[in-house]
């Protein structure tokens, strides 16, 4: 489990979750999560984090924690490709689940990815979720049928594919012009990724 934090803490967390997703995480100053999360210290992240890059992994912690032990007890089940993928897919959407609305959890997950700098950070902390990387070698040892590149290509697609929908979804509720439920949303991207996975190579 992430480690209990202070009250202010948590405010500057939730805070930068929602400016970064809002604006970008480049456009966002720590003096303006400070303002907002109700701090008169401006240098409240370098205080409780010590800086940005303290900010942001501590963000991407408390995602990645808490998802990959759900991960791990699913996957202990697991029998088939499928039951992979849910193992993946269904913690994060449970996780949402749980969630305000608005909330802004999945779209900063999906700005983490696809931002270089953040995409490193999420890189260096592979420790944090021993379970999804023990997942994703299951997923390769069940398709060994395929080219090892597209297996390995593919299993790439899986975070992108599961981080995208999430965050169009999360902003569909947000505006209320959505009638999806995130056990329907995880429904949806396992069929779709275990299908994706499975299908045939039309490259040699």
């Amino acid at each position: 489990m992430v480690a209990t934090r202070s009250q202010g803490a948590q405010a500057l967390l939730d805070t930068a979750e929602r400016l970064f997703s809002q604006d970008g995480i480049a456009r966002v100053s720590d003096r303006r999560i400070a303002e907002e999360a109700g701090n008169a210290n401006n240098s409240a992240v370098r205080y409780h984090f010590g800086g940005r890059e303290g900010l942001l992994r501590a963000l991407l912690q408390r995602q990645l924690v808490d998802v990959d032990e759900m991960r791990s007890a699913r996957h202990e089940r697991s029998e088939s490709l499928l039951d992979d993928v849910r193992s993946l897919v269904v913690p994060v959407t449970d996780q949402l689940a749980q969630q305000p609305v608005p909330s802004w959890r999945a779209r900063f997950m999906d700005l983490a990815v696809h931002d270089p700098a953040t995409a490193r950070l999420l890189l260096d902390m592979g420790d944090a979720a021993p379970a999804a990387t023990r997942i994703v070698y299951s997923v390769r040892d069940r398709l060994t049928d395929l080219p090892v590149w597209v297996v390995r290509a593919r299993a790439g697609l899986m975070v992108k594919i599961i981080t995208s929908t999430c965050a169009e979804v999360e902003a569909r509720m947000e505006l209320g012009t959505t009638d999806a439920t995130w056990p329907r949303v995880a429904d949806f991207l396992c069929d779709a990724i275990t299908g994706m996975l499975l299908a045939p190579v039309s490259t040699p």
